[in-house]
């Protein structure tokens, strides 16, 4: 059985595939963190590899192993940290000795079942000296032995080697088929399956995450707390707060993504509750005060704020300088919009609750 969650069109596309026996060589399979990319890929070696008569059954004693890691012929290369000669560490990446390695595997016969699998998670993180490499394996492909690489970004790449992968998109789920997914599965009652499943953005595996792990939302609501004190805070305030943004950017890109994603969430529902559409915020938790603040904010300031967190996610992305980027985002925090009778002075001082 196939535990994917939806994606039926690549689902079946796969099983027609391992029918005919026309299974490719090389997949390429893309789509956003948390989609589903790892779980179709250890399906696929399930169904290469399973003793059952309609693979994959997830029950015999090669799908079970490939399920836990420890199947001989099923391996999985990912990111891993380098160190320089000074002991600094270097950016994440798929080494060409990762590669090498594959390829000494690649070359050998199975041992255990009938395929040997190779799945590459972040793909688009090897180095050129590994892809490069990995290209001359592609080139020349071996039977019995297929690979799978996954990404969430083909466009970083090199077009020589998707060229020699099929290419399988895995898009975002709809939110009611996580919500589904969540009752059915796990249990979760229907209002916290529908709080998951919007805060998923159609990526189921997130959403089980966070049904298991109540840490996850634990810390989404420090982080709303967070973006209400800066909004309410002076500019001292926000430049600190962009200070420790950089900090953490230099330790961790994407959780300062994650704090950028929830806060375009955050402007994105006050635009929906400003405009009467407050059944397709995200925050569907949240609705009685996101109405409330929405009423401190035009439209235009909302929609030029929601531009301004976008322009710094695309700039950060493209190396610009983290503190110069994160300090003009504080600056184009809007000032709430004077109400009759306040007093101008306490408009960054009290805390929306």
């Amino acid at each position: 059985m196939w535990q994917v969650i939806g994606q039926t069109r690549v689902v079946s596309l796969l099983q027609h595939s391992l029918e005919r026996g026309t299974v490719a060589h090389a997949y390429l399979f893309i789509g956003p963190p948390h989609v589903g990319k790892m779980t179709l890929a250890l399906n696929l070696a399930q169904a290469l590899n399973c003793e059952a008569d309609e693979p994959p059954c997830g029950e015999c004693p090669s799908c079970q192993k490939i399920a836990s890691a420890k199947h001989a012929d099923v391996q999985i290369i990912g990111l891993t940290r380098n160190t320089n000669s000074a002991g600094a560490k270097s950016q994440v990446e798929i080494s060409i000795d990762q590669i090498r390695q594959l390829q000494h595997s690649a070359n050998l016969p199975p041992f255990e079942g009938k395929y040997k699998v190779f799945i590459i998670d972040g793909a688009e993180i090897m180095s050129n000296e590994a892809a490069n490499c990995l290209l001359k394996t592609l080139e020349e492909p071996v039977g019995k032995v297929l690979f799978i690489l996954l990404t969430t970004n083909e466009r970083l790449l090199p077009a020589t080697v998707i060229s020699r992968c099929q290419r399988l998109e895995l898009p975002p789920l709809a939110t009611t088929e996580i919500e589904v997914a969540l009752n059915n599965r796990r249990g979760i009652e229907p209002p916290k399956a529908r709080l998951i499943a919007r805060l998923s953005h159609g990526c189921p595996g997130w959403a089980f995450s966070a049904a298991l792990d109540d840490s996850l939302l634990q810390q989404r609501a420090e982080r709303i707390d967070r973006l209400l004190d800066i909004i309410n805070a002076d500019y001292e305030e926000r430049f600190a707060y962009a200070t420790q943004l950089v900090a953490q950017f230099n330790q961790s890109r994407d959780g300062v993504y994650e704090i950028l994603d929830l806060w375009l969430d955050y402007w994105r529902d006050l635009m929906l509750v400003k405009v009467g559409c407050s059944d397709d915020i995200t925050n569907v938790d949240l609705e009685a005060p996101l109405i409330k603040i929405a009423g401190d904010y035009s439209l235009a300031q909302i929609r030029a704020f929601l531009s301004s967190v976008q322009a710094a996610e695309e700039q950060l992305k493209q190396n610009a300088s983290p503190r110069l980027v994160l300090e003009v985002l504080m600056l184009s925090i809007p000032r709430k919009e004077k109400r009759s009778g306040e007093n101008p002075a306490t408009q960054f001082s009290v805390k929306y609750g």
